[in-house]
């Protein structure tokens, strides 16, 4: 039969054991919340660091004329290794396209943002509301290729039929449209333009 001393030994045991078990319920979970904390900020170091490899090529180029160009540039690069590959290719085929479509996307946003929006206020609203509509086709385009099986007979034939659209939008950019406003804005305004070019790159890096 237990003492009254051996349940008062007992009961100091037992809330030991539970004071412990607590303890050690209460690191665990705290381990495993850093854990969780320092895996979050990894990921949104890593996702910083992506989006300014991926902007820093553009920003490099200079003002925003240079870098729009640079990032035309990187996109014909892109149709030109889709075009080298063949049917059997199709994973290839598959993963270049969703790197054109983030490439265009990205880069249609800061011209839709900054670029067009400036022309308008420099009186270039035709030119502008072309350049947006040409956009509108490469959404086509787009919406096409991801529609189409990978190794369709027609698939090569629509990436050269998209990478001239696109060759030409370019074009009408860098040797007309950019250079005219360019000498159409102050030295303070096209700085500017650069900076929400660069930041809107960022965002959509």
């Amino acid at each position: 039969m237990a003492t009254r001393s051996d349940n008062r030994s007992n009961n100091r045991n037992s809330n030991r054991r539970s004071n412990q078990d607590s303890a050690f319920s209460w690191g665990a979970a705290g381990a495993l919340a850093g854990v969780a904390l320092g895996g979050a900020a990894l990921a949104i170091a890593a996702n910083l660091g992506r989006k300014f490899a991926v902007q820093s090529v553009s920003a490099r180029k200079g003002n925003w004329a240079d870098s729009l160009a640079a990032e035309h540039d990187m996109v014909l690069a892109i149709f030109d290794k889709m075009l080298a590959t063949d049917d059997s290719q199709t994973m290839k085929r598959k993963m270049m396209l969703m790197q054109l479509g983030h490439a265009l996307d990205k880069h249609a946003y800061a011209e839709e943002h900054v670029v067009y929006p400036a022309l308008r206020e420099a009186n270039e609203k035709a030119d502008a509301d072309e350049l947006e509509a040409e956009h509108g086709e490469v959404k086509t385009f787009l919406y096409r290729l991801h529609n189409m099986a990978s190794d369709a007979p027609e698939w090569i034939a629509t990436v050269t039929e998209f990478r001239a659209s696109v060759s030409a939008h370019a074009r009408m950019e860098e040797d007309e449209v950019f250079p005219r406003l360019r000498r159409e804005i102050d030295e303070a305004l096209d700085a500017k333009i650069t900076r929400d070019v660069n930041k809107a790159g960022f965002m959509m890096a």
